[in-house]
């Protein structure tokens, strides 16, 4: 059904999940670069214990071992074949000229919307697009490149992002089938990016680019135990990225730590010619990098509101998780206001989804015109494509949100340009900025969803609460954090505020980090019904046999 780079089959080792100390280092004999940060992977380099090539080898033999067998996570679409030679000329580079910053020979994992200029494919999952080259690197994997970073490989998400048909599996594409979530085999990792989340989760690479319209990052993130942050619109730009909604549409990094967050953060962000929105985006950034506000004392003084609202549809068993997080917070010094109220919650959802429906249908006409040798130029291409393809595309949902935008009439329709006026209004003006000049808050924060349902092909996804659409709606940066476990599932808490004020967020989501050191690395279980203390890496092997 599609191809992928054959990598050597290696045996699970023998590691358990407890969480206790020695489960710990057998997971580090095992395999020495899990849960290593990029700061890590440098001094590693710096210091002469591994080379680039070495680190780029060991994540390559690790997604073999968990990814292409063994527990199977199918997160990661295609290996880029140039990936060690390009590690072993940045080791050249290195050794005649030194680094050229924190992420020089540090690999890094991207979606498969974003543009490359190489060996790879660009798909959006999409069997549509196989064999369709982009002409240039999406300007995100340009700054890459020029910061010295080596791309890995892209990874598996939902379908155009999801924005396909009623009843879709998050984590499914017709390239690249069902991505499974690290914590549980049998959960949903969530989406669209999530072969990003879960490859970071899962130590198959240290950070992992992805995309959000509306809880992209932030909820694959949470479901998978990371840190994913999605910047304002126009901070990062979208130019060669398969679009789905220019007033909510951006790129944005998913790492383990917020510190590795914001090196990555830096090395995408900046104004581009080709993304207008970036225009402001040189003003707004710091004079340094975002690692400036990485500050374990950021919560002192700060007044951080808590969104408790109905309209997320969160369950009981998150509120000792949102407890837990709040006595953190006040023992960093934060001020809590508790509850606080978003008004508007919930008065988008309709003319959200109008400005999507508009958007993508003159959107993707205007990406595909810049991929000539695409056989799609269009929505109604696209349709037609999965309908002459239903078995391979169509095996498990259909295309009614297709159908929906292929129906949309110009930019120009007043029925776009009221729906885009009415979100702004009511999750900017009237929304997240009138909740934080009410009360005079530095930030708002939220649980940033339930914890992964179960994976269903048949009926699609389960909804156990999101707290996305303020901020994706508003086009204002949020991040997300982890905060606690649900049988085992991870949960994270989101923190979001105004346009540009990723450096407060960064400030206060690293010291809520340093506070509560919550997140541990998975292990693998078939179900979310086995205890994580029971189970044994060692039993991934035979639950891939038994399938």
């Amino acid at each position: 059904m599609y191809k992928r780079a054959l990598i050597p089959v290696i045996v699970l080792c023998l590691a358990f999940c407890s969480g206790e100390r020695n489960g710990r280092d057998l997971r580090k004999a095992a395999f020495p670069l899990e849960e290593a940060t990029i700061g890590e992977l440098q001094r590693m380099m710096t210091t002469g214990a591994r080379s680039g090539e070495e680190i780029v080898a060991l994540y390559l033999k690790r997604i073999g071992e968990l990814d292409q067998s063994g527990p199977g996570l199918n997160s990661v679409l295609e290996i880029n074949p140039d990936a060690l030679a390009t590690a072993r000329a940045l080791d050249r580079e290195r050794a005649e000229k030194g680094p050229r910053g924190p992420l020089h020979g540090i690999p890094i994992l991207i979606k498969d919307n974003i543009d490359t200029a190489d060996k790879m494919e660009t798909t959006a999952g999409s069997l549509a697009l196989l064999g369709s080259k982009p002409l240039r690197d999406a300007f995100v994997v340009e700054r890459l490149r020029r910061a010295g970073a080596v791309i890995l490989g892209k990874t598996n998400l939902s379908e155009w992002a999801n924005f396909r048909g009623n009843r879709s599996s998050s984590g499914w594409s017709g390239r690249g089938g069902q991505t499974r979530n690290p914590y549980a085999l049998d959960r949903n990792p969530s989406g669209s990016s999530s072969g990003s989340a879960v490859a970071v989760a899962a130590s198959l690479v240290a950070a992992a680019v992805g995309t959000e319209t509306d809880g992209s990052i932030v909820s694959p993130s949470s479901y998978c135990g990371i840190v994913g942050l999605k910047p304002t619109v126009g901070l990062v730009s979208r130019a060669g990225i398969i679009p789905i909604a220019h007033s909510q549409d951006t790129a944005g990094p998913m790492a383990r730590t917020v510190a590795d967050a914001a090196l990555l953060l830096y090395a995408l962000a900046g104004p581009d010619p080709r993304d207008p929105a970036t225009g402001e985006s040189a003003a707004k950034m710091p004079r340094g990098d975002y690692a400036a506000f990485l500050d374990a004392g950021g919560l002192r003084g700060a007044r951080i509101g808590i969104v408790r609202s109905d309209s997320f549809g969160l369950s009981r068993k998150l509120d000792p998780i949102l407890a837990g997080a709040i006595e953190a917070m006040k023992r960093g010094g934060a001020e809590i206001v508790d509850p606080v109220e978003i008004p508007t919650l919930g008065k988008t959802d309709a003319s959200e989804l109008e400005v999507l429906l508009y958007e993508f249908k003159a959107d993707l006409a205007a990406y595909l015109a810049g991929r000539p040798d695409a056989g799609i130029r269009g929505v109604a291409d696209l349709i037609a494509f999965d309908n002459r393809n239903p078995g391979r595309e169509m095996s498990y949902f259909g295309q009614e949100i297709l159908e929906k935008a292929a129906r949309k009439g110009p930019l120009t329709d007043k029925a776009y340009t009221e729906a885009l006026k009415k979100n702004r209004e009511l999750m900017r003006t009237k929304g997240i900025d009138a909740a934080i000049s009410a009360h005079r808050l530095d930030a708002l924060a939220a649980i940033t969803g339930g914890p992964a349902h179960p994976t269903d092909l048949v009926n699609g996804d389960g909804n156990t609460g999101s707290s996305s659409s303020p901020a994706a709606v508003a086009g204002y940066p949020s991040i997300t954090v982890p905060a606690g476990f649900v049988n085992g599932l991870p949960v994270g808490i989101s923190f979001f505020s105004g346009a540009w004020s990723e450096p407060t967020l960064i400030r206060l989501a690293y010291a809520y980090e340093q506070a509560s050191k919550v997140r541990r690395p998975p292990c693998f279980r078939p179900s979310a019904d086995i205890p994580a203390g029971a189970f044994r890496r060692a039993d991934v092997a035979r639950t891939a046999d038994a399938r």
